[in-house]
Parts: structure tokens; sequence; C-alpha cells
């Protein structure tokens, strides 16, 4: 009995952490993430102290256009129309994986993938997707969307140690988030499923071809008016 006490205590304090960070956030800016508290432990511990998770806050006024809108191209076209999750994404990932099971396809929204990125840790347990879909609810009550896409670009890896769009633009293009080109952030875009199996600096042939894909989808979603219309910028 005690232990399930102590367990529920647990429990409950952590909910009341992520609630908290989910309020403050909604304003200030994040200066971590769980996934960059992950890389770097992680690091430490496999003896690499010259790892350094590397992130610079900005603000959405101080990103190019083409970001965001390559972004939403690449991973999640219905995000202004959705309450943090795309069912029929959903719906296509479950009949595919049922087909390919050595090939598991996601549906993660950015909603999704910014909460996981922000409060949660890598895995596919239900524990964690159960927590995922209860803050990504919470964050969609709270934030805008607006809000939801800037703490999206600041906090994604792009990398190895590569946390957020300024850090990725400096890192690759030697230049600000605010003057990136559209094929610069769509090859950007290209790498985000797995920034550590793919690489901007190299791409391979998939990486250049999924970035061709990503500029022809961010004119058929309507261009940087896409993001005017759906006031994200």
């Amino acid at each position: 009995m005690p232990v399930r006490r102590w367990g529920l205590r647990i429990l409950c304090s952590a909910v009341a952490l992520w609630l908290a960070a989910i309020v403050l956030f909604a304003f200030l800016p994040v200066p971590f993430s769980a996934v960059m508290i992950d890389r770097q432990m992680s690091a430490w511990l496999d003896g690499d102290f010259s790892y350094i998770a590397h992130s610079d806050w900005v603000a959405m006024e101080e990103i190019a256009p083409v970001v965001p809108l390559a972004v939403m191209a690449a991973e999640d076209q219905k995000f202004p129309r959705h309450w943090g999750f795309d069912f029929e994404a959903i719906s296509a990932a479950l009949r595919h994986n049922e087909q390919h099971e050595n090939r598991i396809r996601g549906a993660s929204t950015l909603s999704q993938q910014m909460v996981k990125n922000l409060l949660l840790w890598d895995g596919r347990s239900w524990l964690r997707k159960g927590l995922e879909a209860g803050l990504t609810v919470a964050v969609e009550m709270v934030w805008t969307k607006r809000r939801i896409l800037t703490v999206y670009l600041n906090i994604v890896e792009f990398g190895p140690g590569i946390f957020g769009i300024e850090a990725a633009s400096q890192r690759f293009f030697n230049k600000p988030a605010s003057r990136l080109t559209a094929s610069e952030a769509a090859l950007l875009a290209a790498v985000l499923p797995n920034p550590i199996r793919y690489h901007a600096n190299k791409p391979s042939g998939y990486v250049v071809r999924r970035q061709q894909w990503i500029l022809r989808q961010m004119h058929q979603i309507g261009g940087p008016g896409f993001l005017e219309i759906n006031q994200l910028y």
C-alpha cells in the first residue's frame, strides 16, 4: 500500500509539473527540452564529454516564413485545422503497420511531436503514448497554433547536438534562420523524420528526393500565404 501511495504521489507531482510547464511556456522562451536533456545525459554516460546539446531561441518573426511552411508541408499539412490529432493519418498508419511490421509508420502531428520533445522521453510504450495524448490536449487548449509551431521550431532536433532552427541554420548554412531560402528550409525539413540517420550537410539521395517533394508540397498548400491565412506568421 505505501508503495502504491508513493507511486500515486510521484505521478501527481509529475502531472503538476507538466501542467505548470505548459502554462509557463505559453509565454516564456523554452531554455531546454526533455530530448535535449536525454541526449546530453546519454552522451555523458557513454563518456562523450565533447557532446553539447545546443539551441538558440528565436521568435517567429526571426524565422524565414519558408521554414514553418516547409515543416508543415513535410510533417503535418493539416496542422492549422486539427486539435492535436490527425485521425485519418492514424488509421492509415495502423493499416500500413499491420501489413508491413518491419517498416513502422508514425502518424504524430506537430503538436504531438512538440509535446514529446519538450516534456517526455523517447519510446513506444503505451504509458508514454497515453501521456503524450493527454498533454497534447492540454497544449492545444492553452496555446495558440502559432505558439506550438514556434516552440516546435526552437526545440526540434536537426542533428547531433543541434536543436532548433537557429542552431541548425548557423551550423549548416552559416547564417541566421531569418535568411533561409525555400530550398534550405526544405532540406532541413527533409531530415526531421530521423536527424541522427539523415544529414543536412551530407544529404543522401533519399534526403534530396524528399527535399524536392517538400518544395512541391510547399507550393501546393499555398506558399507563404498559407501562413497568413491561418494566422501562423
